[in-house]
């Protein structure tokens, strides 16, 4: 029986879960694919040894050293990062290996360079762990969707700011103490920022979209806003008017151009995403044949992303022994057929939204308020006051019918430039009625 010798670079949480699954499921996947799928060596530089259920795997410092071996065969990147991750691919490629990696922000930043790189040496890159964790979201873009033009995107897709938002709306408790909860389970890092900020999203959409419409998609094209401003008071808003609140990546095709964004918004409480709970991911996408799919599971964690790794080994495994690499392109497009992106400007995006403006109690306020949305063509659907707190301020909320973002930002400075604004306001998008269904 033919062996297929993998190397391992990076023996952290996704690292140590994809050996797990490797060597638990060792006999299955023999059977799935009629070769003995090894993990020969280990390349890691903090690690001293490793458990005893990979006693016969050769561990290193020098990932160097594993990629120059010329018994392997498939060389697994999960040291996540850009450097030396990109490198180490890269080397890998050049020296004939098949490479399979996580490495979201590398796929999304570089993964135009690395696939031309592996296309020239005729190897293959699979990256089904980089968005979802465990969930086949990619093979089901690149092989299942095949026939669809796909016409929205819409995702819960980082676990953590759907953890943090869960438990402020289940428990009422604010956005600094469930982070501070988060980091002490595991569920956040040390440093949040790419999670809570929306860059871990924003990398996930950018690769799908890249698949879903056959174009170079670009990080600096997405619209990116964060959770960090969102309280208490906001969540318990979106509840009185039967939403919640989630951070959404949102990619709309229009033909000519697409949309590509990444924020909070309140979502009916009867669609789909408003269910996804705790640090749970949920991917949605409409094809003109297929009409709406979602795709829900475990979006990180050690023994579901490692999962997703084996399984893009156990392709490659396939196509070696039947002698056919390549045969569906990385992107699900032909190379020759990638086109470059035509972003949707984000002025020119129109949806509701929520406005929570802290004024000074003062008459008038209100009027000045809604005279400067009127006068920027911004109709106010409902107003709620509540009462002052002990410095005087006063809470206005205000939902907006449909309103260009180019229009709420002008709007926005106007407000907060008012003597009575005492504050900065929160502003947050209603899914838009098309989206919503």
């Amino acid at each position: 029986m033919r062996q297929i010798k993998v190397g391992l670079i990076g023996f952290g949480t996704v690292g140590s879960g994809t050996a797990k699954v490797m060597v638990e499921q060792a006999e299955r996947l023999k059977r799935k694919t009629g070769a003995d799928i090894i993990l020969k060596t280990v390349a890691d530089l903090r690690t001293e040894t490793l458990p005893d259920h990979l006693a016969g795997v050769a561990l290193v410092k020098d990932a160097a050293a594993l990629i120059g071996d010329p018994e392997i065969d498939v060389v697994v990147e999960l040291i996540g990062g850009i450097e030396p991750a990109r490198t180490f691919i890269l080397d890998a490629i050049g020296a004939g290996k098949h490479v399979v990696t996580a490495n979201k922000a590398l796929i999304s930043q570089h993964g135009k360079e690395i696939f031309e790189a592996a296309a020239v040496r005729n190897v293959e890159v699979g990256f089904e762990a980089s968005v979802g964790g465990g969930i086949p979201v990619i093979k089901a873009l690149k092989e299942g969707l095949a026939a669809n033009r796909i016409n929205t995107i819409m995702g819960i897709m980082n676990g953590t700011a759907n953890y943090i938002l869960h438990r402020m709306t289940n428990e009422g408790v604010g956005f600094a103490e469930v982070l501070r909860d988060a980091q002490e389970l595991g569920f956040a890092e040390a440093d949040p920022t790419y999670d809570i900020d929306g860059i871990d999203t924003a990398h996930k959409l950018v690769i799908l979209m890249s698949m879903a419409y056959g174009i170079n998609a670009r990080l600096d094209e997405v619209s990116i806003e964060g959770i960090s401003a969102i309280e208490p008071i906001d969540i318990e808003f979106a509840r009185e008017f039967g939403y919640r609140i989630k951070l959404l990546a949102i990619s709309v095709n229009h033909g000519d151009h697409v949309e590509a964004r990444v924020h909070p918004a309140m979502v009916p409480e009867e669609h789909m995403l408003a269910n996804i709970s705790g640090a749970y991911n949920g991917i949605h996408f409409n094809g003109d044949m297929v009409g709406n799919v979602l795709f829900y599971g475990l979006g990180a964690g050690q023994v579901p992303t490692g999962s997703a790794v084996v399984a893009d080994i156990v392709d490659i495994s396939r196509n070696i022994l039947h002698d056919s690499i390549n045969r569906v392109p990385p992107l699900s497009y032909r190379p020759d057929e990638l086109r470059p992106s035509a972003i949707t400007p984000m002025e020119k995006i129109s949806s509701p939204h929520y406005f929570r403006i802290p004024v000074k109690d003062r008459p008038g306020v209100l009027s000045k308020i809604s005279g400067i949305l009127a006068a920027h063509d911004i109709s106010i659907e409902s107003v709620i006051q509540k009462g002052r707190d002990d410095t005087g301020v006063v809470p206005v909320v205000i939902r907006t019918y449909e309103a260009s973002d180019a229009a709420v930002g002008a709007a926005m400075a106007e407000i907060e430039a008012l003597d009575a604004c005492a504050g900065t306001i929160v502003k947050i998008r209603i899914l838009a009625n098309e989206l919503s269904e």
